[in-house]
This record gives C-alpha cells, structure tokens and sequence, in this order.
C-alpha cells in the first residue's frame, strides 16, 4: 500500500467514525401536564393526548437534554411522560428525581439521552413559589482523557404582572445568583425556564445577566433585550401565547418572551470543551409572522412541518425553545500501525493543534502534517517530556480534515486526525 492510499483510507475511517458530537437542548413549559384544577380539565387538558403531542415534538427535536416546567408532582405522571412520550421504542431516556421541597403542585424536571449524558448530581434553590434546581451532568466520552460537564439550571418564576409579582421573581433570580456566586461556580452553565418576565429590564432578568459577580453571569444568545410584552419590534422571538383564546390555555397569542435558555459564558466563548452553535437557538414554531395570534393561524406557518406545528399549539400555551452545543472531545491518538504514543489533544482545533505528552520518558519525535488526500504539508520535531505541549501551526489551513502523522525514535508511530474550523 502506497502512502497516499494509506492517508486515504484514514480519511474514510474519520469520515465515518463520528469524531464530531453536539448536544441539542430543548426547554418546555407543558402547561400543568398531569394537572387538572381551575380551568385544565380532563377534556381540555387530557394527559394522553398531551403525551402523543409530546412525542411528537421530541421525534421532531431529537433532544439530548430536555428541561420541563408544569409538570405534576406525581412521579407516575413523570414516568408515563419517559415511558410513553420518550422511551416508546426503547430505553433512550432517563429522568432525574427533584425533591420538590416547595411542594409546588407543578415543578420542574429533566429528561437525558443517557448514551450521551449520566447525571450526577442535583442541587436545589428553595424560594417561596417553586424550587429552581441545578442539574449536572457528565458528558459520556468513551475513551476521553478529560471529563466535561454541563450544569442545567431550570427555574419556574412566579407569574403575573403586579409589582408584588415582579419582586418575587427578583427575589427568586437572585437566591439562585448568590447561590452560584456563593460557591464559585464556573465551567459549562445553561439556565432554562420559564421566567415569566415581560421586559428584558425586570431585575429577575437584570440579576441573571448583570450580576454583581461577572463571573456567573448568564448570557442571551438572541441578544435581544428590551420591552417584549405586546412589542411588535419582537415578534420573531415571542414564546407565548400559542393561543388566541382559549379555556386552559392562555390566550392573547404571541405577545410575550417568558421562555428562555441562556448560557454561561464558557459556553458562550466554548473555553471548557462545549459551545453554542452559532445560529441553532429558536422557539420552535416562530416564524415572527405570528405577532398576536395563534401560531397556526393565517398566513400559513411553514416553520414546521403540519403535524408537528399541531401538536406544538395543542400541548400547550408555550413555545419550546432549542438550542444545539458542540462538544469537542479529548481523544488520544489511534492505533495505526504501532502502540499509543501517550499524546492526547483537543479536536477542533482553530489557530493551532496542541499535542500533549503523557510518556514517562523524554523522547524525539518527528511530525508530518497532511491533507485529506495524502498531500504533505510541513514537517516538524520536538523533544518532549512528560507533561509539556507543542503546538503546530494551523491557522493558515482552510477548514477540513487533516492528518498529522506523529513518529518515535524507535519507528513507532501514531496518526493524529483533527478538524480545522
């Protein structure tokens, strides 16, 4: 086999070997699912049909993480949701326990792709209305050298439009604030929920995004704050009501942003191995035609398919919002041709590629860089020990798959395959 036919066929193994992952989020107020009292009852607001509905949303969406608010208390409706709205075909999903220490009749929950995500941990914010509770996850990277955790705050504030209304959500944000800042958080934050809010300068808002710790601000990927309620200027990013009128549901139709998932800012700048893809972040069925009115009224909303868009209005009186993550694993060098060089790297990589040397022994290696198709361009050498780095440059590549074939002294050798963005 030529060397060229060599590169060639580790091209095809990458192309097909799923080096690349991304994690899609979705959040959703399902509207006192499980619940029936004042004016949700077992016709209006039938929990089995809100279950196919559901389904066939998640079908649509594909979540890996999806957050709840409004669901009952009773774990057997938590688990009719898993069983017959996620895990019809199988046992892809698993649900998390809150402990609902508010003893709110509806309380928040989180469903997770468990290939993808093991949860590890939860932690709880008492306020006075409803509990706000932190998830954290471990995202499962077979044959990882790193770990890489998200954290998922979900938050339900209290609803309404008085002033007592208002302070009681500021109160709310910031025991989860101080919390955050309290204990140093840091690393992969996402805060999800309906926050019941309808201006982006009510202090619940303010205090997520401009607390007085920089460090555990939250961050609008929209970047659209201002006067949502009844703003026609926002119509594009509205996330409730589904509704122009209605008996359970709220009507009004889209006037209002109360639904949101906002990130901390390593995710924002994807210093800590997970970042937002740039242009995924939507409420699901808004295409800003809708201004005022129901979600499927006229003119025709083609943002979703039929089904889809039906089972969207008929659930409940909120928009799902979604956003996707990547995730950029920690690999060690494959196998071909010889032992593990004891290199580990970060893949995608931008300006340049870091390699890492875990060895026991300070040793010379020889570095050659080639395209896709076998084209050799550069060549390098390092003497390296246990613990240092070196760094290629790779800025001047254009995006794509390379190859970066890593030799010993001793005519062992490892290939390296990496995504330049």
């Amino acid at each position: 086999m030529t060397l060229k036919m060599f590169f060639l066929l580790l091209f095809s193994v990458a192309m097909t070997s799923g080096a690349q992952d991304t994690i899609t989020m979705m959040h959703y107020n399902l509207l006192n699912y499980g619940n029936n009292y004042g004016s949700c009852n077992s016709t209006n607001n039938n929990v089995d049909e809100k279950t196919a509905w559901l389904k066939t949303v998640v079908d649509h969406v594909r979540p890996d993480i999806i957050t709840v608010n409004e669901i009952s208390k009773d774990p057997q409706v938590h688990q009719k949701l898993l069983d017959y709205a996620l895990n019809i075909m199988g046992s892809e999903y698993l649900k998390a326990s809150p402990p609902n220490y508010a003893n709110s009749s509806i309380m928040n929950q989180v469903f997770y792709r468990t290939q993808k995500l093991e949860l590890i941990d939860n932690t709880v914010i008492v306020t006075n209305v409803r509990d706000i509770d932190i998830f954290r996850f471990k995202y499962r990277n077979p044959g990882g050298l790193q770990p890489l955790y998200l954290n998922c705050a979900v938050a339900h504030l209290k609803a309404g439009d008085s002033p007592d209304d208002e302070q009681e959500r500021a109160d709310e944000a910031l025991r989860l604030m101080n919390y955050l800042s309290d204990v140093n958080a840091s690393g992969n934050f996402t805060l999800s929920g309906d926050f019941n809010v309808y201006s982006g300068y009510e202090q619940a808002y303010q205090k997520f995004i401009n607390h007085s710790n920089p460090s555990v601000r939250f961050y609008d990927p929209l970047n659209k704050t201002g006067q949502w309620h009844e703003n026609s200027f926002f119509s594009d990013v509205h996330t409730q009501s589904t509704h122009n009128s209605g008996s359970c549901h709220s009507g009004g139709g889209l006037d209002d942003r109360f639904d949101f998932i906002l990130v901390s800012d390593e995710i924002m700048e994807g210093s800590e191995k997970i970042s937002l893809i740039e242009g995924s972040y939507k409420a699901l069925g808004q295409d800003g035609l809708h201004f005022n009115t129901s979600v499927n009224a006229s003119p025709q909303n083609t943002s979703l398919p039929p089904a889809v868009l039906d089972a969207v209005y008929n659930l409940s009186d909120h928009l799902p919002v979604v956003c996707k993550m990547y995730v950029e694993k920690v690999q060690s060098i494959p196998h071909y041709g010889s032992e593990n060089l004891n290199f580990s790297f970060t893949n995608p990589v931008q300006d340049e590629l870091i390699l890492r040397y875990r060895g026991d022994c300070s040793e010379k290696f020889h570095f050659s860089l080639f395209s896709r198709t076998g084209g050799l361009i550069l060549t390098g050498e390092a003497v390296m020990a246990r613990g240092e780095s070196h760094a290629i440059p790779v800025m001047y590549l254009s995006k794509g798959l390379f190859l970066l074939k890593i030799s010993a002294q001793d005519g062992k050798f490892g290939v390296v395959k990496f995504v330049k963005q």
